[in-house]
């Protein structure tokens, strides 16, 4: 409300001067003594006017003054003719109560009523192990959905598997030349999946030095779509059950729980189908015994959706994804997440999409990651050189639950907050920053309670919850009365300048897909509450101003348990 009132004052002004602006625009100052909001509206209105912005500000800022309303102590121009806007205390004083009285709800908005939107995200396939790049998906994808829904929106999150195709083979012909047993029923589920990585590295390399068996590979893929070997169809049966009921631990691990799972094995028939209808009208082309989608029509390059066995490519059964999500969950829009290698993939397979149901195309945005890679370099589960999920989960738990035996817990609980901890710094870190970028995740910076960290921000909620408590014990509860009323002195501190802003950079990660606004705003938020935690005396019986501050740490704890709910990162009671 801050910002529109804010633009209705300006406008006013300009009316007044006799000038008007289509679009004014307000921004938080990068520094806090520079105000609250900035405009540049003198700035652009004297380009267009070739007046000078400096004396055009000075005018506008004249005008604003003359009706300064209670939400604004000054009014003030700054450099080349920027305006820069300061709240008053009481404006703070007021934001504080709704950010108590809102609560769990503050951040919260209907922008999206009445939408159902699908986020695809995490992706991984059957008997290929769960990596560090899944990890990747599945914290972007799993924060977009939860900012989403924040803004009122229907989410469905779902999952697409590859339980077919190429690397089933190659691991089934894996099997075949290892040396150690299949598993049996008593081997547990993380040596079952072991086992199912060391036969796809297996055959991935041993198809690589001899491509002489390539026949014995595409025959087994073969078997596999017509299901036809009864040999292969029980292998293949273990492993896709291996694999789904793995990535189910993982997924409850990380806080996804996925409406609807498609499945390959579903899209290909329908995908295959699709391709030759359209083939018929021209979409698709033969080429060399293959059916493709050719440059001319896509823009880009040529791909295979048929390859020359008459099997579906992938891009075929994307196409046939597409229609059966919509048929399951009739979406405004779907977004896909996925790592940045097949962006060009993508585009075409939109192009292609286009074609056989622009409908749908126009519904679907496609949102690309980086790779997370650790300092030894990247990874590939075709040589077995693979960091597993699940191992750097444990890793990183590990190092947490050493960083945490100094401090008083039982057992069972330490681990318990090992493992919240040690999942926030992995997905802090790989939510920091824009989600094109690569990440080096570096675990002991990931783990520091000192700043830029998942458990810093983790820190500094147990840190408030902890004075929280403590006032409790001593018959003290928080409130914002006393500034309310206008009896409150001193100035207003940076933790109040940044607490307000919340909705609105929960706006700008929705608007922009890109949870990096609310890590960096958290992590704002987290250092000004421990300078105002180091130089305060929050609670004081004897001092009625102590209810406002208890007051102002309460609202802290509400944002930093919202803010990191939308990361996906849990909040433990105590560290």
């Amino acid at each position: 409300m801050a910002v529109e009132k804010l633009k209705t004052l300006i406008e006013d002004s300009l009316r007044s001067l006799n000038l008007e602006a289509d679009n004014i625009q307000l921004e938080y100052p990068d520094d806090l003594t520079h105000g609250d909001y900035s405009s540049n509206i003198a700035l652009v209105l004297g380009k267009k006017l070739k007046r000078e912005p400096l004396s055009l500000a000075v005018e506008i800022v004249g005008k604003i003054n003359e009706k300064l309303p209670p939400e604004i102590s000054k009014v003030e121009v700054a450099g080349m003719g920027f305006i820069n806007f300061y709240l008053s205390p009481k404006f703070f004083a007021e934001s504080v109560a709704e950010i108590l009285q809102k609560s769990e709800n503050f951040g919260r908005n209907e922008t999206l009523k009445g939408k159902l939107i699908l986020v695809e995200y995490t992706d991984p396939n059957p008997f290929k192990q769960f990596h560090i790049g899944h990890l990747m998906s599945n914290t972007i994808g799993e924060s977009i959905s939860r900012i989403i829904g924040f803004a009122g929106a229907e989410v469905k999150r779902v999952c697409y598997q590859g339980d077919v195709g190429r690397h089933v083979a190659l691991t089934i012909w894996g099997i075949r030349l290892m040396d150690k047993s299949f598993p049996g029923e008593a081997a547990t589920l993380s040596e079952k999946i072991k086992y199912l990585g060391e036969a796809y590295a297996l055959g991935a390399t041993r198809h690589k030095e001899a491509l002489a068996d390539d026949a014995e590979v595409k025959k087994i893929n073969q078997k596999i779509y017509d299901r036809s070997d009864a040999e292969v169809n029980d292998l293949y049966d273990k492993g896709r059950e291996w694999s789904l009921e793995y990535f189910e631990e993982i997924y409850q691990k990380l806080g996804t729980k996925f409406d609807q799972y498609f499945f390959e094995s579903a899209a290909a028939p329908r995908g295959q189908e699709l391709v030759n209808r359209f083939l018929d009208k021209k979409v698709f082309e033969e080429s060399d015994g293959a059916i493709v989608f050719p440059e001319s029509k896509s823009g880009l390059h040529t791909r295979v959706f048929i390859n020359s066995q008459g099997l579906p490519t992938y891009e075929a059964k994307e196409l046939a994804l597409a229609e059966m999500k919509y048929e399951v969950f009739p979406y405004d829009l779907s977004i896909v997440v996925t790592a940045n290698e097949i962006n060009e993939y993508f585009k075409v397979l939109l192009k292609a999409l286009g074609f056989t149901n622009p409908k749908l195309a126009d519904k679907t945005k496609h949102i690309s990651h980086g790779m997370l890679r650790l300092p030894s370099g990247k990874m590939s589960s075709r040589t077995g050189q693979i960091v597993t999920a699940e191992s750097l989960l444990e890793e990183t738990k590990k190092r947490a639950e050493e960083k945490m035996k100094d401090r008083d817990f039982l057992q069972e609980e330490r681990k318990n907050v090992a493992e919240m901890v040690s999942i926030g710094a992995i997905k802090y870190s790989i939510l920091k920053q824009k989600t094109g970028k690569d990440i080096i995740f570096d675990i002991e910076k990931s783990l520091s309670f000192e700043g830029d960290s998942g458990p810093y921000l983790q820190y500094a909620n147990t840190r408030a919850e902890s004075v929280l408590r403590k006032a409790k014990e001593e018959g003290m509860a928080p409130s914002p009365s006393p500034f309310l009323q206008g009896e409150g002195g001193g100035e207003v501190t940076n933790l109040e300048r940044l607490l307000y802003r919340f909705p609105s950079i929960v706006d700008r990660s929705l608007n922009e897909c890109e949870p990096h606004h609310l890590t960096t705003y958290l992590t704002e938020v987290a250092a000004a509450f421990n300078a105002f935690y180091a130089n305060t005396h929050i609670i004081d019986p004897k001092d009625d101003n102590s209810k406002y501050r208890l007051a102002l740490t309460s609202a802290v704890s509400v944002i930093l348990k919202n803010g990191l709910y939308l990361l996906g990162i849990q909040v433990p009671e105590k560290m």
